[in-house]
């Protein structure tokens, strides 16, 4: 654990932030962050309110760990989307109720609103349904994930991941916003959408939206 402290509260953070944030109950999410030759990921089982440094997980790319605490059920997730991805860090999994109620219906998000673009394209796809923790669900969720940074998982919840922990949580948070503005646009009528060509123009912008140098700016 040596060195790691503060990235291993990180996770503990981010666990915490998800139920204060309302998009996950209990401890039915986890969360992940690369590290070294594999990565960190939150312990099964354990109330967030109970976890310290030492119980969060380092897991190798194998699969195996060291000591008597377990990972989450869904480290294979975790594992592939990382494995796959050296443009992603962290991942966050929640059960967050619109996206999830989405899920439950088979249901993607399509471009209802520009903000989808923060997930990297024109949808946030739906993977298939496969028990959890198997690697037949870890197999969907990458697929689903392909130019994306998130998905949903029929039946089941949301997959957000990003370049870092804080990243990844706010996408979280926006693909839960996205799944209630569509659940509500669904109530009165067929939603319309915005073209491929210009999410793809947020997409563009969102490289470099935020606080700036200044002789970046034009």
């Amino acid at each position: 654990m040596s060195g790691d402290t503060g990235l291993r509260e990180e996770l503990i953070e981010t666990c915490r932030a998800m139920n204060r944030l309302g998009i996950n109950k209990g401890t039915s999410g986890n969360v992940s962050m690369r590290h070294g030759d594999g990565f960190l990921i939150s312990p099964t089982g354990i109330a967030y309110d109970a976890l310290r440094p030492e119980l969060i997980v380092e897991v190798r790319w194998d699969g195996s760990f060291d000591g008597d605490v377990l990972p989450s059920s869904e480290w294979r997730l975790h594992r592939d989307i990382l494995k796959a991805r050296d443009d992603l860090n962290a991942v966050v999994h929640t059960h967050s109720t619109h996206a999830t109620a989405l899920a439950i219906m088979g249901l993607g998000i399509p471009a209802i609103h520009y903000s989808i673009a923060a997930a990297g394209g024109p949808d946030i796809r739906c993977a298939g349904y496969a028990t959890f923790g198997t690697q037949e669900l870890a197999d969907a969720v990458t697929a689903a994930m392909r130019g994306r940074r998130a998905c949903l998982l029929a039946h089941h919840g949301v997959v957000a991941a990003h370049v870092s922990m804080a990243k990844a949580l706010s996408l979280a948070v926006t693909v839960e916003e996205l799944a209630r503005q569509y659940i509500l646009c669904r109530s009165l009528g067929t939603p319309p959408t915005l073209d491929d060509q210009e999410i793809m123009t947020v997409v563009g912008k969102y490289q470099s939206y935020g606080q700036q140098p200044a002789a970046r700016l034009t």
